[in-house]
């Protein structure tokens, strides 16, 4: 907000910072034995703004951990990104060498994933493995690394500090596992963080800490976020817009308030309907099947063969993504309306 002494200033007004992210027309590809590669990430564009948590939204096998990955240039294997551009803070991540990106991955750009014990080392204390990032990435010396460890603990609530440096990966509890993987990607105070269904395994309750943790830190240290999770809820009230995947395309996207009061893509209300107690709302909109008469070919909608909207062009003309209200964007011939 600006302050009223701003409106006396007679320079010409600043422009707008580059958005943390901005990743245009990104293509991933995995290799097939025979015949053409399987597209997982087909022409996406994602902007995500300085500050915000972005949450993205889709059912297993939508894209959405590939697309996590790409923007660390490191899709999972072994897939590989056939186009498009990663630029972050104004810099095209895609022509950096790797040495520079191993650089960046950790210090300017963290993941959190949603398995902590699988990424902790079991024959080391969480303690040296929270102070080794710190010495590699901020070239710290080993006396500052361990405070850093010890501060960065205290800010991800774990009990007793002190003690549970010294503490194995082995005894900690699946939501302190959790709170340590977080505290590992933040401790050089990232610019943007990758969250990757990282509360997907943990009870209610302690889900509800992470997040609250989540986004009092991005917040305090002025980060940005990327939140993917299968669960649409948490997004309503944890991120400030959100997007649909499907199929590795962007269904629709949306400030919150837009994206939950009216929704317009079908897939976006089937995923709502999937939280829904009304059993007819559910069985309405639940489609897994393929449709009667649905097709896959490539010139078609993406969502055709589960849509219970799909007309005959939705068969033979693929949407583009365009923009229904200011901000509020949907894939779709024939967007549901209120």
């Amino acid at each position: 907000m600006l302050e009223l002494s701003d409106h006396f200033q007679t320079e010409a007004p600043t422009t707008k910072a580059p958005p943390t992210f901005d990743v245009t027309r990104l293509t991933v590809e995995f290799p097939a034995i025979t015949g053409t590669p399987r597209v997982a990430i087909r022409n996406l564009d994602l902007r995500i703004e300085r500050g915000e948590i972005f949450g993205l939204v889709g059912e297993s096998g939508a894209g959405k951990t590939t697309l996590a990955r790409s923007l660390l240039r490191l899709p999972p294997e072994p897939g590989r990104i056939a186009s498009g551009e990663l630029v972050f803070e104004g810099k095209n991540l895609m022509p950096l060498p790797e040495v520079e990106m191993q650089r960046m991955r950790g210090r300017d750009i963290s993941m959190i994933v949603p398995n902590p014990r699988s990424e902790l080392n079991p024959l080391l204390t969480v303690g040296e493995q929270i102070a080794n990032v710190a010495r590699v990435h901020l070239k710290v010396p080993k006396r500052d690394a361990h405070r850093l460890a010890l501060d960065i603990l205290r800010a991800v609530q774990i009990p007793d500090p002190g003690r549970r440096m010294q503490a194995f990966p082995h005894e900690m509890s699946g939501g302190m596992a959790q709170r340590i993987v977080i505290a590992i990607a933040l401790i050089c105070s990232p610019k943007f963080i990758v969250s990757d269904d990282a509360t997907s395994g943990l009870d209610v309750t302690v889900q509800a800490q992470i997040l609250q943790l989540l986004r009092r830190l991005a917040q305090d240290r002025g980060s940005s976020m990327l939140f993917i999770t299968r669960d649409i809820g948490i997004t309503a009230h944890f991120c400030d817009r959100v997007a649909v995947i499907y199929n590795g395309e962007i269904m629709e996207l949306a400030a919150r308030e837009d994206f939950f009061f009216r929704p317009a893509h079908p897939y976006t209300i089937m995923l709502m309907a999937a939280f829904s107690y009304n059993q007819r709302l559910r069985q309405m909109w639940a489609r897994p099947e393929p449709l009667p008469g649905a097709t896959s070919e490539p010139t078609a909608c993406p969502y055709v063969a589960r849509c219970p909207l799909a007309q005959p062009r939705c068969r033979s003309d693929r949407p583009a993504l365009h923009e229904l209200a200011s901000g509020h964007f949907v894939r779709c011939h024939f967007p549901v309306s209120r």
